[in-house]
């Protein structure tokens, strides 16, 4: 009989990711036939009654959605604090939806939402690299010596960025600067700390790419469904 590891059983539900099932399997909160397990390699089977905090999981259908995310919002299905989250707007689907990775609080662009477990672990990874663009404009000059040394990569206080793609969109002759950076890690704030290291502040940022998907036809606040194709392709080019 076919078994599958226990985390990605879990994933496989919708309930979070494959990382965080692990997290969920070490806190004590998933009962495989209503024994506690603690153990993160457990292969379980289809006939396995798997619970995480006492509901016991049924496979759903996968959903993709593209969210043109608002600044304001926090990147996560639930908040402590009551504030808004990106899972809000889709309360009308009936999935158990939640962010893959994150976009800062202050951070507006394109953020990926699914129940796919697979799925969020091929596009969040670190060593799937996949490509994420962003708009930033700051408030000075990020010199030509500098633009040179964050593309070579400059030491954080997490260690040093890989390389990136960095393109100038706009000059105010001293004043501000729009440019695009393209990335493929996925540090806490790693563009505003990028610039921060050159004593630079962000004042807006967006997330206009992610692989080769835009936010062509979407004002802030709506969404859309991943077509097939789309699933299919981001997941071939994490494999590249």
């Amino acid at each position: 009989m076919k078994t599958t590891r226990l985390n990605k059983k879990i994933a496989d539900a919708g309930i979070t990711s494959r990382r965080k099932a692990d997290t969920l399997i070490e806190e004590g909160r998933v009962f495989v036939n209503d024994k506690l397990v603690t153990e993160l390699g457990l292969q379980v089977t289809d006939k396995d009654r798997v619970t995480v905090d006492g509901i016991q999981l049924t496979k759903e259908e996968p959903v993709h959605i593209l969210y043109y995310k608002p600044a304001g919002e926090i990147s996560a299905a639930e908040d402590d604090k009551k504030r808004d989250t990106v899972i809000d707007v889709f309360h009308g689907i009936d999935a158990r939806l939640y962010p893959v990775g994150r976009l800062d609080y202050d951070t507006s662009g394109l953020l990926l939402v699914t129940n796919d477990g697979e799925f969020t672990q091929h596009m969040t990874h670190p060593k799937f690299e996949m490509k994420k663009t962003y708009r930033v404009k700051t408030d000075g000059i990020l010199l030509r010596h500098q633009q040179d040394e964050m593309r070579r990569g400059i030491r954080l206080d997490d260690g040093k960025t890989a390389p990136c793609d960095l393109k100038v969109i706009r000059d105010k002759g001293g004043k501000d600067m729009i440019l695009e950076i393209t990335i493929h890690e996925g540090r806490n704030r790693q563009v505003r700390r990028m610039f921060e290291h050159f004593g630079l502040n962000v004042t807006k940022l967006t997330r206009i790419y992610f692989d080769f998907l835009t936010l062509d036809g979407l004002k802030e606040g709506e969404y859309r469904f991943l077509k097939p194709h789309e699933v299919k392709k981001l997941i071939a080019n994490s494999k590249k």
